[in-house]
C-alpha cells in the first residue's frame, strides 16, 4: 500500500510540476502576440515531452539515486515514507501555486519537502549549509544574473537592428522565437524527469526508463489542463513585451538553463524565465513591478511551507 501510495503521489507531483512549469518557456510567444495560447502550451507541452524523451535514452548518467541532495544520510534518505512525505508536500505547494498564478521553482518545493521531514526524522543532525547552494543562492543570483543578461540582449538586437536593419523580417524573427522556446522546454523536459523519477527509484518493479516515460505524460497532462493561471501571470501581468524583447529572454533563459545544467550552477531556471521577462521589459519601463514583488515572496515562501507540510505528512506516516 505505501509503495502504491508513493508512486501516485509521484505522478501527482509530476501533473503539478508540468502545471506550474511547463509554460514558462512559452510565456513569451503568448504575451508578445506571437501566437495564441492553445499553440502556445501545445508547443511546449510537445518540446517538454520530446526532452523527457530524450532522457530516458541517456536515463543511466541522469538519474541519480535520492541521496536528500546532502540533507541528511543515505540511509535516512531511503525510506519510504520521506519519498511519499517529499512527494505530497511538493505537489501541493507547486499546485496550489499554479492555481493561484505564481510561477514557483519545483526544485526548492522538493528541498523544502527534504528540509522538512529530515527536521522530523533526525532533528537538527539535518546538514542546514546545503540551503546555500540549493536555496540562497539560487534566490539571490538567478534574478540579477536573468535581468542584466535580457536587458543586455534586448538593447544588443536593438543596436544591431539599428546597423543592419536584421529584425526588419518580422517571420525571422517569429520563427527564431519559436525556436527559443522549443530549446527552453526542451531543457526543463530534459533535466526535471530525471529528478522527480529519482523519488520512485526505489519501487523495485519500475525500471528507469518506464518511470521516466510515465513522468513523462503526467507532466504533459499538467501543463495543458492547469497552466492557465501561469499563462496569464506571466504572459500578460508580469510586464509588457514585444517579440524582440520575448526573444531576448527567451535566449538568456535557455543558455542559462544549459549553461546550470552542464556546469552546475546554482540558479533556478524558474527564476531566470521571470526575470529574463522582467529584464526585457525594463528595457521599455513596461514592467509590472507589484506582480514581480509579489512573485519573489512566493518564492521565499516556498521552502518554508513545503517543508511543515513534508513535516506534518512523515509525522502522520509514522503514526
Amino acid at each position: 500500500m505505501l509503495i502504491i501510495s508513493l508512486f501516485l503521489a509521484t505522478l501527482f507531483l509530476a501533473y503539478s510540476h508540468g502545471a506550474n512549469d511547463n509554460f514558462k518557456g512559452v510565456a513569451t510567444l503568448f504575451g508578445s502576440g506571437t501566437t495564441s495560447y492553445q499553440t502556445a502550451i501545445v508547443w511546449a507541452t510537445i518540446m517538454t515531452f520530446a526532452g523527457a524523451v530524450v532522457s530516458i535514452f541517456m536515463a543511466g548518467t541522469l538519474v541519480q539515486n535520492f541521496s536528500g541532495q546532502g540533507i541528511f544520510p543515505d540511509e535516512i534518505a531511503n525510506v519510504p515514507e520521506i519519498h511519499l512525505a517529499v512527494a505530497i508536500a511538493s505537489g501541493v505547494t507547486v499546485l496550489m501555486a499554479a492555481l493561484t498564478g505564481f510561477p514557483i521553482s519545483t526544485t526548492h518545493s522538493l528541498t523544502g519537502g527534504l528540509l522538512g521531514a529530515g527536521l522530523v526524522a533526525i532533528g537538527l543532525k539535518v546538514n542546514f549549509s546545503v540551503l546555500l547552494r540549493y536555496f540562497v543562492l539560487p534566490l539571490v543570483l538567478s534574478p540579477i544574473i536573468a535581468i542584466l543578461l535580457a536587458a543586455g540582449l534586448y538593447k544588443l538586437f536593438v543596436y544591431t537592428d539599428s546597423k543592419f536593419n536584421l529584425l526588419s523580417n518580422q517571420k525571422l524573427v517569429d520563427t527564431l522565437h519559436f525556436i527559443s522556446a522549443a530549446v527552453v522546454s526542451f531543457a526543463r523536459g530534459f533535466s526535471q524527469t530525471p529528478k522527480l523519477v529519482s523519488i520512485i527509484l526505489i519501487i523495485e518493479y519500475f525500471s528507469i526508463q518506464g518511470g521516466m516515460l510515465t513522468i513523462a505524460m503526467a507532466m504533459g497532462l499538467g501543463g495543458l489542463l492547469n497552466s492557465q493561471r501561469i499563462a496569464a501571470t506571466m504572459s500578460t501581468r508580469l510586464a509588457t513585451i514585444d517579440s524582440t524583447q520575448g526573444l531576448s529572454a527567451n535566449f538568456v533563459t535557455g543558455f542559462l538553463a544549459i549553461a546550470a545544467t552542464y556546469f552546475g550552477l546554482p540558479i533556478s531556471t524558474t527564476h531566470v524565465a521571470v526575470s529574463s521577462i522582467v529584464g526585457a521589459g525594463l528595457t521599455a519601463k513596461q514592467v509590472y513591478l507589484r506582480v514581480f514583488w509579489q512573485i519573489i515572496f512566493a518564492w521565499i515562501f516556498t521552502l518554508p511551507a513545503t517543508a511543515i507540510i513534508s513535516g506534518i505528512a512523515y509525522r502522520l506516516l509514522q503514526g
